[in-house]
């Protein structure tokens, strides 16, 4: 790692990529410096499910348009957008994968009027057995973290919670293997569209003891349980109905049913494995925290989100940054180690 002494003038970095997560409801860019210091971030709620008029091209445009340096930079997306819903779909990598195989199957669209620069977008990763999963955007996460933490490329397995959560293995540095779980859309489906969510509505709102008590409560009915998730899904009512758990804190016992049997499976299916790390955004990463706590298993160390140094990384990788543009030094504070 490259350092200064504290009486030297840092002079400011300045971008030199471009970095964007372009999800199903939202878009994330990232400016980044040659040596993969995040300068500034910005969003929008321009998925792939709702872009303005214009499309992908006026999206982009309209994301970078307060960052005057970004024109000419180059550009580098994961995603959604490489989905066949998407700016231009891009072939899945079979497993194994890592940051070099994601280069090479970097895809480019043409380029569109208006647009200063068009992105390169990161395949999504495939495993085919015991049956087809597929994974997009969660790689180039996966390709940060070990980047941050290259201790965890020999041997461990990376956790990324979400509408649909992954457990990815990783072995010399490559994805070998993962596993989706629908944890967060079924909560969501659950908490808004059936039976059970309908407690929680228009009920005062739920004190943090309560909540806490409510997911540890799920947490362990789904540990108990040897037939799975599903069976359990009505307690969440009739627990209710019975007066054991308040309206409000009804929605947390049911997050501790999903989340819990999600984390019991996971650790059932990799005893002896190496350490695991949890990626993503640090409220959710959080509750699963909880979860291994409340099943006496290791709490994993959460490493936030990482996609931005996964950009970095895979845009090295595919050239986007030459000699002439990036530091072979080292990184400044703040970047990949």
């Amino acid at each position: 790692m490259l350092r200064r002494h504290e009486d030297e003038a840092v002079p400011p970095e300045t971008a030199a990529l471009i970095g964007i997560d372009w999800g199903t409801s939202s878009l994330r860019a990232w400016r980044l410096s040659a040596s993969g210091a995040v300068l500034d971030e910005a969003q929008a709620p321009w998925g792939i499910l709702n872009l303005p008029e214009g499309g992908y091209p006026a999206a982009l445009a309209a994301l970078l348009s307060n960052w005057p340096d970004a024109a000419g930079l180059p550009l580098i997306a994961c995603g959604m957008v490489g989905s066949a819903s998407g700016w231009r779909e891009v072939p899945y990598v079979d497993c194994p994968a890592d940051g070099a195989s994601l280069a090479r199957a970097l895809v480019r669209p043409e380029a569109a009027a208006g647009v200063s620069g068009v992105p390169g977008i990161v395949p999504g990763v495939r495993r085919r057995h015991p049956l087809p999963d597929v994974m997009r955007g969660e790689e180039t996460q996966i390709v940060g973290a070990l980047a941050l933490h290259p201790g965890l490329a020999a041997d461990s397995t990376l956790v990324l919670p979400g509408t649909h959560s992954k457990w990815a293995r990783v072995r010399g540095g490559r994805i070998v293997g993962f596993a989706t779980a629908m944890t967060g859309e079924l909560f969501a489906v659950l908490s808004r569209h059936s039976i059970l969510g309908r407690p929680a509505d228009g009920a005062a709102a739920v004190t943090e003891d309560e909540a806490r008590d409510a997911f540890r409560r799920g947490v362990l009915a789904a540990a108990a349980s040897r037939q799975g998730v599903a069976p359990l899904l009505f307690s969440v009512r009739a627990l209710f109905l019975d007066g054991g758990i308040g309206a409000a804190a009804t929605r947390d016992y049911l997050s501790g049913l999903l989340v819990g049997d999600e984390v019991r499976a996971g650790l059932a299916d990799r005893p002896g494995a190496g350490p695991t790390i949890l990626v993503g955004e640090e409220r959710l990463c959080g509750l699963y925290a909880r979860a291994f706590d409340i099943l006496g298993a290791p709490v994993p160390q959460s490493v936030g989100n990482t996609a931005p140094q996964g950009l970095y990384r895979i845009a090295m990788e595919a050239g986007y940054l030459t000699p002439a543009n990036h530091a072979p030094e080292g990184r400044a504070e703040g970047g990949p180690t």
